[in-house]
């Protein structure tokens, strides 16, 4: 059995899970799982301004789920944290199955 996080190691995993409780944010990392990208590419994805893209990606790197370099005048956004997207996985293959168990029941009333 693994020994118990400390409450500072608890409160960096909460921070983390807070900044995926936002749909702008978990769009971005979806982005970022298949390749790094520039803020540009990403307020595309986002659908928001460069301000606002950049307000979301600097939360993702305070909390070190995204990691960032400087090539120029650009920045590349990339992925940390490599279990992130297992995470993600996870959670939304979850939730897929679950919406597709859904549909099949109603699809059973309907009949």
């Amino acid at each position: 059995m693994k020994p118990a996080l400390s409450p500072e190691a608890l409160e960096i995993v909460a921070q983390r899970f807070r900044a995926l409780g936002d749909p702008t944010r978990l769009a971005l990392l979806q982005a970022l799982f298949a390749r790094e990208r520039t803020v540009q590419d990403l307020c595309g994805v986002a659908g928001s301004s460069q301000a606002n893209t950049s307000k979301h990606l600097a939360l993702l790197l305070a909390c070190g789920l995204v990691a960032r370099r400087r090539v120029g005048v650009h920045v590349y956004y990339r992925i940390a944290d490599a279990s992130l997207e297992q995470l993600c996985r996870l959670v939304c293959g979850s939730l897929a199955e679950r919406h597709a168990s859904v549909r099949a029941s109603l699809a059973g009333l309907a009949s």
